[in-house]
């Protein structure tokens, strides 16, 4: 018996019905056939430049991310009922969002302690009474769902900020449909090649009112990000222009952009600027990277800005645990799909669990990110144990733990050939006038044998995601 949930066996000798037809395909390549593959995928990929830069590698290197040849593929059934759930989530995030910078009812109605909102490092006290168009706050959000026991689905985090990684979704549907197009001819997969316009339709719906042609440009910290490709990607699918800081001023209280015929004004800003890095005048002084004056015209209504400033507030790792007493809140519905069980440090009872149970637990900084300033409790040394241990009781409101999940696994081509691999997922939820989705997401996987690790940066790599259409 398996330890963990396969996607693509129910037995070691029976393949899951949705698996079927390319599990068929797949016997008849040969490994030679399969390296030929690989490595013309490695190569293109390079060519392209899809690469990202390491956090902490003081060098610049740029790296691939592995890309594996062995789609996880989900059926019609199930994606419906993952789509419901995250829809239904992210609303209940945005009303949060509206509500904690406005009448703040969640914090009256005594459901989240208020330290937890204004002692959070993501809490911008500039934005309490801003009206945002649509009162929508966070335009792009990355949900991560993981799938453990018998197969059950659960929200891993929840991303607002500045979510990445869908144009390796894009990519990599593009990679498999060049490589093996037999494939796509067998099954009926959904498209996601649309998400570029539901993306542009989505911030132009953000758009200031009375503003009926708006111009949209993306606004990066420059080349040496670490996803400085997918903003560049992103850009040029969308048909807009790619800008940074010093592209842009503000004159009026309105943001123009510098062209060869003269200042434009900019309408709604895709920023992938955290919020500190935004305006000198309003918050990090030091910063060169973002607008000055930026915030004075946000705040007027002279511009939008994807995703909002102060979003980050809904996806600190302290404000997980709530988002299903937000839903009932708001929605006046049981959450669709389930939080992973977390202790809060913070409390003295789970604090006492946490510390008993180390060796046995995830724990995580609530601002943590990208896998770092983690503990996964029984892959760790003494040691490492026992130095978070030290950590969590020096600053226990900094951490939160959670069981360690056997994460469903999908078969990976690695040095050893075939072998299951744990992965996650990070569908892409969209919020203008409506919510929408591109039918799958980004499927990371973990390609050290027994790691749960997915992150790039910590050695995972990607697959593409197939939704089958009914």
């Amino acid at each position: 018996m398996f330890k963990f949930f396969d996607e693509m066996y129910s037995s070691p000798s029976e393949v899951r019905q949705h698996y079927g037809d390319f599990q068929h395909w797949l016997t008849q390549q040969s490994a030679q056939q399969i390296d030929q593959k690989r490595a013309e995928a490695e190569l293109i990929f390079r060519r392209v430049g899809i690469t990202f830069a390491v956090n902490g590698d003081n060098e610049g290197n740029e790296r691939l991310i592995p890309f594996d040849i062995i789609p996880r593929i989900i059926c019609a059934q199930e994606w419906e009922q993952l789509k419901a759930g995250l829809i239904q989530r992210v609303t209940a995030l945005n009303l949060f969002l509206h509500d904690i910078y406005h009448a703040q009812h969640i914090l009256k109605a005594g459901l989240i302690p208020p330290e937890q909102i204004f002692n959070n490092d993501q809490y911008r006290k500039q934005m309490q009474g801003v009206d945002v168009t649509l009162s929508t706050y966070a335009h792009i959000a990355g949900v991560d769902i993981v799938r453990a026991g018998a197969g059950e689905f659960f929200v891993l985090e929840d991303n607002l900020r500045v979510p990445s990684g869908v144009s390796y979704m894009l990519e990599n549907r593009k990679m498999m449909m060049r490589l093996f197009p037999d494939l796509f001819a067998r099954h009926r997969i959904a498209p996601v090649a649309h998400y570029p316009d539901l993306l542009l339709d989505t911030l132009r719906c953000s758009a200031p009112k009375d503003c009926d042609n708006p111009t949209v440009v993306v606004l990066t910290p420059g080349m040496y990000n670490s996803a400085y490709f997918e903003h560049a990607f992103l850009a040029q699918q969308m048909g807009v222009i790619l800008v940074q800081g010093s592209d842009l001023f503000v004159d009026n209280d309105f943001v123009f952009m510098r062209t060869t015929n003269g200042p434009k004004r900019v309408d709604v800003i895709y920023r992938r600027i955290d919020d500190d890095y935004l305006d000198p005048h309003e918050f990090r002084s030091d910063s060169t990277l973002g607008v000055p004056g930026l915030f004075a015209a946000y705040r007027k209504g002279n511009v939008s800005l994807a995703n909002a400033i102060g979003t980050g507030v809904a996806d600190d790792k302290s404000i997980y645990p709530y988002v299903p007493d937000m839903i009932r809140f708001y929605l006046s519905e049981e959450p669709i799909l389930n939080n992973v069980p977390t202790y809060q440090c913070r409390k003295k009872a789970d604090l006492s669990y946490t510390l008993e149970h180390l060796a046995e637990l995830v724990v995580k900084e609530v601002h943590g990110a990208g896998g770092y300033g983690m503990l996964v409790g029984p892959a760790a040394s003494r040691a490492e144990i026992e130095l978070f241990r030290e950590r969590i009781i020096a600053r226990p409101e900094g951490y939160i733990a959670q069981p360690t999940l056997a994460l469903s696994a999908c078969p990976t081509y690695v040095e050893q050939g075939i072998a299951p691999r744990h992965i996650d997922l990070r569908p892409f939820v969209l919020s203008g006038k409506s919510v929408a989705m591109a039918p799958g997401g980004l499927t990371r996987v973990a390609l050290k044998e027994g790691s749960l690790v997915v992150n790039s940066s910590q050695g995972g790599g990607t697959k593409d995601t197939w939704i089958l259409e009914k």
